[in-house]
């Protein structure tokens, strides 16, 4: 079975009402659970992360002020979420999951985090529900630490990854590379390896091609010794802060897609569920579950 990375503590006491949908990673392990997909044996648990990591990607000055809810108002809206113990317990263990999950990847082959992306945490402020940016913590780590010599990062989420280009522009062995919505969050966007720009209510087929157009020349031309990919789930046709128009069967297909393109060149895959905003959370927790699905499938 394909090893899976979570922490009950991703899902905590948290408003309902929010646009966050906080309780989907405890509703995505449990589907996975019935599913018969997540077990004992092959869930991991990652603790919190250590400083010397965090500051791979963030200031100690903003991870402290963080961490002590010492945050302006300013940066608590910009952030999206109200600060809480709860809030700022998971966010340290998250960039681990992401960690934990491209280690444990480069060993099988494929291993999946039930939480991360949260690419537009910069290296000094948190935007956009993200607070700290597990893909550029995790890709500078492994990087730092002799794991992987080449990483691609390949964010198929709706919305640029604005933190993971800043964060990561300076880093040769790391390629950046975002396929998102033209017209969407942030609108001040940031300069990936590679950017890719879709039209407002593009389809199935047209974002297949492009999906599978780039990853192709990404993986004859980067050579990566690890693909980290954000599996998004916000470019669905219903999310309300989607603008695609991506069916079901299209997510499922392009999560197909991606994994066997880097199993057919012996690429290890670590996958992350990235955004996504139904109000029904079931629902979203299923969607979410899709690159899971095809992973299982694909690395039998």
């Amino acid at each position: 079975m394909i090893p899976l990375v979570t922490n009950p503590a991703y899902s905590f006491d948290f408003d309902s009402k929010h646009r966050f949908p906080m309780e989907k990673f405890r509703l995505l392990h449990d589907y996975l659970q019935e599913r018969g997909i997540a077990t004992a044996s092959n869930t991991f648990r990652p603790g919190k992360a250590k400083q010397i990591v965090l500051e791979l990607g963030h200031s100690r000055d903003y991870l402290e002020r963080f961490i002590h809810n010492r945050q302006s108002p300013q940066e608590i809206r910009r952030m999206g979420l109200p600060w809480s113990e709860g809030l700022m317990h998971r966010t340290l263990i998250s960039p681990n999951g992401t960690l934990l999950a491209a280690s444990l990847a480069l060993q099988h082959g494929i291993a999946c985090h039930l939480a991360g992306g949260t690419h537009h945490a910069h290296y000094d402020f948190a935007s956009g529900f993200c607070i700290l940016n597990d893909l550029a913590i995790a890709a500078r780590a492994l990087i730092e630490q002799g794991k992987a010599e080449r990483i691609l990062i390949f964010d198929c989420d709706v919305h640029q990854g604005d933190g993971t280009a800043s964060i990561l522009k300076e880093q040769p062995n790391i390629f950046t590379c975002s396929i998102h919505c033209e017209k969407n969050f942030p609108a001040r966007k940031a300069k990936s390896d590679l950017d890719v720009e879709l039209p407002i209510g593009l389809g199935d087929q047209d974002y297949l091609d492009v999906v599978e157009k780039i990853l192709h020349r990404l993986l004859n031309e980067f050579k990566p010794s690890l693909v980290i990919y954000d599996a998004g789930v916000d470019v669905y046709e219903k999310d309300p802060l989607g603008l695609l128009n991506i069916s079901l069967e299209g997510i499922r297909n392009r999560e197909y897609l991606v994994l066997e393109m880097c199993q057919k060149k012996s690429i290890p895959v670590a996958t992350v569920i990235g955004g996504g905003y139904d109000r029904d959370r079931s629902a979203l927790a299923r969607r979410h579950a899709l690159v899971v699905e095809a992973a299982t499938e694909i690395f039998r």
